[in-house]
């Protein structure tokens, strides 16, 4: 493969001089899309368990399950520095003398790095302040994930995310003023949205102070309001060769600095209905790698819509 986009294993690679993992942590939070706060059953698509399939029982610390993951990723992948990943559910939603402790204690020898993921509308200065200091005393650098799934808020809104567009941006600008790196998850294939939406998601995402992207297809999770919509026929999904186009697309429109943590993610089969098109990802990876070369396209080709494009022709002379 060529460099078309700008991959995420390469990024930790060059950041921190060699391989670098992301380990799993689970902690007993909520999502105020859960707890009454917003909703009660969640996003359409979020099964019970949140998103850590992969993640180790919140019963256990912090501690035992990162020497518990180390121990499993390490010798596997051969790495010795690792990045402690709160991945599941809201990460922020908890009190901030909580959270200020958890985050202390993954700060442990061989963690490099904290991601904690979060929703848009969990954002606030005071949990913020924490991660900086957190950062300022044990060294480590912060990066925060933020759902937004897409732009489009009638989509949002048929999902259920209890937040609009008003709120990612809210929060990307709070971030900007942190030395944090950040992320945004998209889902390029929810049934309402079309190829408008793939670019209007990109361009937006790429008019702010973006650092990286996290692409995935849309799993049906068993036991959730979309699978009950799949099942009745109420959702049409898209072939996967419309979603390896809507991924070209998005990267052509996607900042060429903006680094990808992944194009394409995977669930457990026995945890889905639907997922990847019953493909392995890696297949459909390599579909999209084909699919730019074929094109003969990149990322950030046609992102050429920032700072004053309809007056160039006035700047450039």
């Amino acid at each position: 493969m060529d460099e078309r986009y700008n991959v995420y294993s390469s990024y930790l690679k060059q950041t921190y001089g060699e391989k670098v993992y992301k380990l799993p942590i689970s902690i007993p939070d909520t999502c105020p899309n859960r707890d009454g706060t917003l909703g009660t059953y969640g996003c359409a698509f979020c099964g019970t368990i949140g998103a850590g399939y992969e993640n180790l029982p919140a019963s256990l610390t912090v501690d035992q399950q990162i020497e518990a993951n180390i121990a499993h990723i390490g010798p596997k992948y051969k790495a010795r520095k690792f990045i402690a990943y709160f991945q599941n559910f809201t990460n922020t939603y908890i009190r901030p003398d909580v959270f200020r402790q958890y985050l202390k204690t993954a700060c442990q020898p061989d963690i490099v790095g904290i991601a904690i993921a979060t929703r848009p509308d969990c954002i606030h200065p005071v949990y913020l302040d924490i991660m900086a200091e957190i950062r300022e005393e044990y060294g480590v650098d912060i990066l925060v994930e933020l759902g937004l799934q897409t732009v489009n808020y009638k989509t949002l809104q048929k999902i259920n995310r209890g937040h609009t567009l008003a709120e990612y941006i809210d929060a990307m600008m709070m971030l900007r003023a942190y030395p944090f790196r950040n992320c945004t998850h998209v889902i390029l294939d929810l049934p309402w949205d079309t190829m408008e939406d793939v670019v209007e998601t990109a361009k937006v995402i790429s008019a702010l102070p973006t650092h990286e992207i996290k692409l995935h297809a849309l799993y049906i999770i068993k036991n959730t309001v979309m699978a009950k919509w799949y099942h009745a026929g109420d959702i049409s999904l898209i072939p996967v060769e419309e979603y390896v186009n809507r991924v070209v697309t998005f990267l052509e429109y996607t900042r060429s600095d903006i680094v990808f943590q992944r194009l394409i993610g995977r669930a457990p089969k026995e945890a889905t209905e639907f997922a990847n098109w019953g493909m392995g990802w890696w297949k459909i990876r390599d579909m999209i790698d084909a699919e730019l070369q074929r094109r003969d396209t990149f990322q950030g080709k046609k992102c050429d819509y920032l700072q004053g494009k309809a007056v160039r022709k006035f700047t450039d002379q």
